[in-house]
């Protein structure tokens, strides 16, 4: 019989040993174009989800292995396809959920990435692409951690587990519910770990403890029935733009901080951070000053932010000398820990409303709400999970918060109540996942892919119980 010590270090190196067939694997699912935005292609979703179909039933584990869909509530259509494959756990061991998603953002200006976006390429130890590090580097280091405990172990290991890789999280995850509730047996587990936040630097692991809830929906401003010559009446009629501009103006105030009354900050430490770090991170050139008051990172992880992500308006070549009658924005919201995201939408509402300049007619629709997330920190799967990242990275792990948000773990908490949820990744700061040359640190996905091994085989070498 091998002793624990012995079963360890065979995962590693059978984790380490895996690394150049996960990055070519990595490579073939950043080639397909998985965007599963509407007006997009939905076939490549499709054939992103049979890839990593096959991945998965490669590795001779899991006793079902099947691509679905679920039906998204309230409309008649159906979600994107999602890849979920089961094993059951065998002489008291626990279960575990691995969840990552296959689908990608859109390119956004092509012009701005230095090298073809589903082209992997490599350069200065890091995989560009897009997908490259959210969140297809997130299901790879799914099935190399699978791969390495089978090499190392065996495929007749006493962990169950269970792979949900979801086909529309960039997308919104409106059929994610739905796919819970018709999956609840199959995917109900004691641990769950979600593969799709990031970490403190390159060589620093991190556990996400908490990230930030969101809201975002259009605003419409009208101010006028029609277009008018912007000669004839401008200087006495209010355009929309104009109307526009001062109301979102008074969303913030001239430090840059949100200005609603209503959205709550969470009180909260967070560790040393500088301005130079913030300015190498965000790339916020010399001369632009941070916005907000306060530790940076608390401004980051635990207060509230409003930022307009869209806007509906005549471009620059088409401007003309009209005044606009209508106009629309899209608000995104990131919302502190400890506030429902309802609670926060129902007070930017109500501000926008009562400082809407000259009597102009506000309409508000495509709300979208996803809540905040708090980890329970005392959980044995929390210690278990932080000795696995200090092992194979070798560097003590820092817990974090994130300012971004991951709606849909309120549906995970709501659907499995009593399961731990661990918020892992293989994103670093220099990731620029959403952006242009989105790209993944080889060495970290390495470190990633081995600590994910090891939490596996420590599961599997425990039982249920505390």
């Amino acid at each position: 019989m091998t002793t624990e010590l012995t079963r360890q270090d065979a995962v590693r190196d059978a984790a380490a040993s895996g690394i150049p067939a996960a990055l070519a694997d990595l490579g073939a699912l950043v080639r397909i174009p998985s965007i599963a935005f509407p007006g997009f292609d939905g076939a490549e979703v499709q054939r992103s989800a049979e890839a990593v179909a096959a991945l998965v039933q490669d590795l001779g584990l899991f006793e079902s292995v099947e691509i679905q869909r679920a039906a998204i509530p309230g409309t008649d259509e159906i979600g994107n396809p999602a890849v979920l494959a089961t094993r059951a756990a065998r002489n008291g061991r626990p279960t575990i959920l691995l969840y990552a998603h296959h689908d990608v953002q859109p390119v956004g200006e092509e012009s701005l990435w230095e090298s073809a976006p589903f082209t992997p390429t490599v350069r200065d130890g890091r995989l560009y692409g897009r997908g490259a590090a959210d969140d297809k580097a997130g299901v790879m280091a799914h099935v190399a951690s699978l791969r390495a405990l089978k090499e190392a172990l065996g495929a007749d290991f006493d962990l169950g587990v269970a792979l949900f890789i979801e086909g529309e999280e960039e997308a919104g995850s409106r059929s994610f519910a739905q796919f819970l509730s018709d999956n609840a047996a199959a995917l109900r587990a004691d641990v769950i770990v979600v593969a799709d936040s990031g970490n403190w630097d390159a060589r620093t692991p991190a556990l996400t403890v908490s990230l930030r809830g969101n809201t975002r929906f259009t605003l419409t401003v009208r101010t006028l029935d029609h277009a008018s010559h912007s000669g004839m009446f401008g200087g006495a009629v209010p355009d929309a733009m104009m109307a526009t501009v001062k109301l979102l103006a008074t969303l913030w105030d001239e430090d840059g901080a949100v200005a609603v009354q209503g959205l709550t900050e969470r009180d909260a430490e967070t560790p040393a951070y500088s301005e130079e770090t913030l300015r190498d991170e965000a790339g916020l050139p010399t001369g632009v000053s941070p916005i907000g008051r306060g530790q940076i990172l608390s401004r980051i992880w635990n207060k509230p932010s409003i930022t307009v992500t869209g806007i509906d308006a005549p471009s620059v070549a088409n401007a003309s000398n009209t005044l606009s009658p209508a106009l629309s924005v899209v608000l995104s919201a990131r919302v502190a820990p400890g506030q429902p995201a309802r609670e926060a939408y129902a007070a930017i509402e109500a501000h926008l409303r009562a400082h809407a300049p000259f009597g102009a007619q506000l309409s508000f629709t495509d709300q979208d709400y996803g809540d905040a997330f708090l980890v329970d920190t005392s959980g044995w799967a929390v210690g278990t999970a932080l000795e696995a990242l200090h092992e194979a990275y070798g560097v003590e792990p820092v817990q974090i918060g994130v300012g971004g948000s991951i709606p849909f773990i309120a549906d995970l908490i709501r659907e499995f109540p009593e399961a731990q949820i661990l918020v892992t990744g293989v994103e670093d700061p220099h990731s620029r996942a959403h952006s242009p040359n989105e790209s993944l640190h080889l060495e970290t996905f390495r470190n990633a892919v081995i600590a994910e091994a090891l939490l596996l085989e420590k599961l599997d070498a425990r039982t249920t119980s505390p």
